[in-house]
C-alpha cells in the first residue's frame, strides 16, 4: 500500500540563542523546540498530508509565536487542504492570524514569520510558500527547486541574500500576501526536501544535492545538519524530508 514517509529534525545552529522555527506534519507540530535525532513518521497515501517549515523572522520580535500560530492552524487546516485555492485561503487566513495576534500589543508588532510546504494528495503534490523558505523536489540526478523566493537577487559575489519580500505578518499594518501554490503529479519514490534558510544559506545547492543522492531518509537528513552545522551553523536549522513509498 502506498505510504507518506516524513523524516524531520530541527536544531538551534551554534549562533542564535533561541530557536524561532517550527515544523508541521500532519497533525503534528514542533515548535520552537530541538530534535536530538531525525524523526521519521509514516502516514497512508489518501488523506491530505501537509508538511511545512515556518521561520520566524530574526531581528523582529516574538518570531517564535508568529512561527508557531502558523504552522499549528496549517495542522487543524489539513484535512481541508485539498487543492491549490484551498491552500491558498488557508496562507491568507494564516496571515490575518498572525497581524490579529500581533494587535495591540507592543510585544508582538511587527512578528512574522516565512512559510514553505507541501501537501500530499492521493494522486498530486501540492508545493506552497510565503517568504525564502524552500521545496525541492530531489531526485539521483537532479535538484530542483519548485518554491519561489521572496527575496531580491543577491549583491554580486553573494550567493545569498537575508531580505525577505514577503512575509506572513512582519508589518506594522495588515499587509496582504500572494502565496505561491503549485501542484504537480505525484508518483512512488518522489522525494522532496522542506526547509529553512539555516540549511540553504550556509549548504550549497550541490552539497545538498549530493548528501541526498547517496544517503537513506534519516542519514540524510542527518548529514544535511550536520553540514549546515559545520558550515557555521548560523541561523536555526529546520527540514522535513517527504518520501512517497510502496
Amino acid at each position: 500500500m502506498p505510504y507518506v514517509a516524513v523524516t524531520a529534525l530541527s536544531d538551534v545552529g551554534l549562533i542564535r540563542e533561541h530557536n524561532e522555527d517550527s515544523l508541521v506534519i500532519g497533525p503534528w507540530t514542533l515548535c520552537g523546540t530541538v530534535t536530538e535525532n531525525p524523526q521519521t513518521l509514516l502516514f497512508p497515501l489518501g488523506t491530505p498530508l501537509v508538511v511545512a517549515v515556518a521561520d520566524g523572522l530574526g531581528g523582529q520580535p516574538a518570531g517564535e509565536v508568529a512561527s508557531a500560530l502558523v504552522v499549528r492552524r496549517l495542522a487543524s487546516l489539513g484535512a481541508s487542504l485539498t487543492g491549490e485555492e484551498a491552500v491558498r485561503e488557508a496562507l491568507t487566513l494564516c496571515n490575518r492570524l498572525v497581524y490579529s495576534a500581533a494587535e495591540g500589543d507592543p510585544d508582538l508588532v511587527t512578528m512574522g514569520t516565512t512559510i514553505a510546504g507541501t501537501v500530499v494528495l492521493g494522486d498530486s503534490m501540492l508545493t506552497f510558500n510565503v517568504g525564502d523558505s524552500k521545496v525541492f523536489h530531489t531526485s539521483k540526478d537532479d535538484l530542483r527547486q519548485v518554491s519561489v523566493d521572496d527575496s531580491p537577487p543577491p549583491r554580486p559575489g553573494h550567493r545569498t541574500t537575508s531580505a525577505v519580500t514577503q512575509t506572513l505578518g512582519g508589518s506594522t499594518a495588515y499587509t496582504a500576501v500572494t502565496p505561491h501554490v503549485s501542484a504537480t503529479a505525484l508518483n512512488t519514490g518522489d522525494r522532496y526536501l522542506v526547509c529553512t534558510d539555516g540549511l540553504t544559506d550556509p549548504v550549497p545547492d550541490e552539497d545538498i544535492h549530493s548528501l541526498l543522492r547517496v544517503h537513506d531518509d534519516g542519514r540524510a537528513a542527518y548529514e544535511l545538519w550536520k553540514a549546515a552545522i559545520e558550515a557555521g551553523g548560523p541561523d536555526n536549522i529546520t527540514l522535513a524530508l517527504v518520501r512517497i513509498g510502496e
